[in-house]
């Protein structure tokens, strides 16, 4: 009886165990099922997110390369104007570039025009003479017409002697004001738009020529006027 009894126990519980064990697994199965679909899910997202950030990539990059195909056309539109601008002073100052009184250049800084102060001024003074006006009316047309949106530089230069016979205290304040002078009659006289104006002092200290000789201080005394490439305008997205 004993022993019958202890085989039909061991029955039951081997019936108790595999019905638990048949549970647990299923719900094992389902909880597996649940995170293969979360994985599922989140990676179909991954990839609708990096479908995005391609798509996004080459909008940017096809935005990129038309802004730099805009600046490269605006630079060539640039250096037009500036060859243009130099061909008009080349007509424009055939006297002053033939009898050397005057310097005409294409440079990193731009297109610079060197004219010996001889032009200008008298010595010691910073009041532009006739002959100087005219020259600077031949100028400013080129300045209006041919490069109107280009900023320009004014700098006045000296030769290294000191001052004795005139108000001004050193060469800087001299050249400083020859330089002034050339700006104020731009504005004032030919309507330059002052916001495209600059004036720099340059004193003794840029020389082009060696002082110790009468000539090389005639070449040191002079007024430049760089027109500088005009400021590029971003593309706006």
């Amino acid at each position: 009886m004993k022993t019958r009894f202890f085989f039909l126990c061991l029955a039951v519980s081997c019936l108790l165990v595999s019905s638990g064990c048949g549970t647990a697994r299923k719900q094992r199965l389902a909880d597996l099922e649940t995170q293969v679909q979360t994985l599922q899910q989140r990676l179909l997202e991954s990839e609708k997110a990096k479908l995005g950030l391609s798509a996004e990539l080459r909008r940017q990059q096809s935005a990129h390369s038309e802004e730099l195909d805009r600046l490269e056309q605006q630079k060539e539109q640039e250096a037009d104007k500036l060859l243009e601008a130099e061909r008009a002073l080349s007509e424009g100052l055939k006297s002053e570039l033939g009898d050397a009184r005057a310097r005409l250049e294409r440079t990193e800084r731009g297109l610079v025009l060197t004219l010996l102060d001889e032009i200008f001024f008298d010595s010691g003074k910073a009041v532009i003479k006739p002959e100087g006006l005219e020259t600077l009316d031949k100028v400013a047309k080129v300045l209006q017409e041919n490069v109107p949106d280009s900023p320009v530089a004014v700098e006045g230069h000296t030769d290294n002697e000191p001052i004795r016979y005139s108000s001004w205290r050193t060469n800087w304040e001299l050249s400083a004001g020859r330089a002034l002078a050339v700006l104020h009659h731009f504005i004032e006289q030919r309507g330059v738009a002052p916001e495209r104006m600059q004036a720099a002092a340059m004193g003794e200290f840029h020389p082009v020529a060696s002082n110790d000789t009468a000539e090389g201080r005639r070449q040191n005394r002079r007024v430049e006027i760089v027109i500088l490439p005009a400021q590029l305008k971003k593309v706006k997205e």
